[in-house]
């Protein structure tokens, strides 16, 4: 895509200001250079039906973001050195009070907050033939911990980490994380679990990889991540892709084993989750069936604002209450097949139970997602994308929740 003037020169702005060494502006540092810039506006309204008098009956906020992301490539020489930066900021479009609290912006109920905010980081990269060494702000996306990215601006790491692809088929991942800047703050915080409210800590180590075999239909993976003096997790992941005639099956099945670790700072964790999906695809029909499993005497633990893989962690309930069963049916459908290209949709329901409440009686809880998508594939708008997410939860543990999601967004391609 042809870039205007104007945007190539924001870009390398933003890229040339990060650069300390005039050295470093050799031919692939600035060839291999790519930046955009996303336009976010953000919608939130969530409806806690039937709440009690002297609680939050709503939230309910609307937030314009943007997001400038700018990766460089690397120096010449066996070890080629590079810099990726960050910057990301939001605007109060409306917000108050009894209205706050969404995860939009830096604010909670009965305080709205700031009318804007920021963030920005940077991560000096280091390559030596097919490993990739990164230091400083990081948004990993690997099976132990994706960082989030589900509301106004991403959720954004301290750390280091190493890819390393050497072997055919074969990606290993480590590294550390050390610090967090969450989706809605201005500052960074030490790591904290999801599920644990006393999990915090200011380490957070991880490893392992994937291999592809089976010419490339079925991939591996093996992972260890440890939250220091927290818990630790092991993870087992295998998911397999076949084209039956003019069907595309799939699975991916997923184990994890988590416990404590070293000082045990969020008390004994004890927990097994299993995970599995079946898929079929034909045409433009695309059909899921989920299971998840937790069990042992706690729940599963993950870091906060992470997106972890399981089979039923979807758009309010993740459903890893302790010894709950849970149950997902998933239907897809890509409108292109009928003449519109740009919009797709999906629905999905998923039951859980097996659980108990604090009165020891049963507990049962169900979600249905109803997502749509349009994004305009030409003309001046290209690019430009809205999308409808709309949810509702009936739990006799959380309460009866609804919840509808507007988003429109623009990336704009600067180099």
């Amino acid at each position: 895509m042809s870039q205007s003037p104007l945007a190539r020169a924001v870009a390398l702005a933003a890229l040339g200001s990060c650069l300390t060494l005039p050295s470093l502006a050799q031919a692939e540092f600035i060839k291999d250079s790519k930046a955009s810039l996303e336009l976010r506006n953000f919608y939130m309204n969530r409806d806690f039906r039937n709440s009690a008098p002297d609680k939050q009956s709503k939230a309910e906020e609307w937030a314009q973001g943007a997001i400038l992301k700018v990766e460089s490539g690397f120096t010449e020489g066996t070890v080629g050195f590079g810099l990726d930066a960050y910057a990301g900021t939001g605007l109060k479009l409306s917000s108050d009070d009894d209205r706050a609290g969404t995860g939009l912006l830096p604010n909670a109920y009965l305080n709205e907050g700031p009318g804007s905010y920021g963030e920005a980081t940077v991560a000096v990269k280091a390559k030596l033939s097919n490993t990739v060494l990164k230091v400083g702000g990081l948004m990993p996306k690997l099976p132990i911990v994706s960082s989030g990215d589900s509301r106004l601006l991403p959720t954004v790491f301290d750390g280091a980490m190493i890819t390393s692809q050497e072997i055919a088929g074969l990606s290993l991942n480590a590294g550390q994380l050390r610090q967090v800047n969450f989706r809605n703050s201005t500052d960074r915080q030490d790591l904290s679990t999801t599920n644990f409210a006393k999990g915090i800590s200011d380490r957070y180590n991880f490893g392992g990889g994937t291999y592809l075999f089976n010419s490339g239909n079925t991939k591996a993976g093996l992972w260890y991540g440890e939250l220091q003096d927290v818990y630790d997790q092991k993870m087992y992941n295998l998911i397999h892709n076949q084209a039956v005639g003019d069907w595309k099956l799939g699975a991916n099945l997923a184990y994890f084993d988590s416990s404590e670790n070293g000082r045990q700072l969020a008390g004994k964790i004890d927990n097994s989750l299993t995970s599995l999906i079946l898929s079929a695809g034909i045409g433009a029909h695309t059909f899921r069936l989920g299971y998840q499993d937790n069990s042992g005497d706690s729940r599963f633990p993950f870091l906060a604002e992470t997106d972890p893989s399981i089979a039923n962690y979807v758009q309010i309930l993740d459903f890893t209450r302790v010894d709950q069963q849970s149950w997902q049916a998933r239907y897809d459908v890509n409108f292109a097949t009928y003449g519109v290209p740009g919009l797709t949709a999906f629905v999905r329901y998923i039951t859980g139970d097996g659980f108990d409440l604090a009165d020891g009686s049963d507990g049962k809880e169900w979600e249905r997602d109803l997502d749509v998508t349009y994004t305009i594939q030409e003309g001046t708008f290209k690019n430009l994308a809205l999308r409808w997410r709309n949810a509702m939860v009936r739990s006799n543990a959380l309460g009866e929740w609804d919840e509808n999601r507007l988003i429109v967004s623009y990336t704009l391609p600067l180099l």
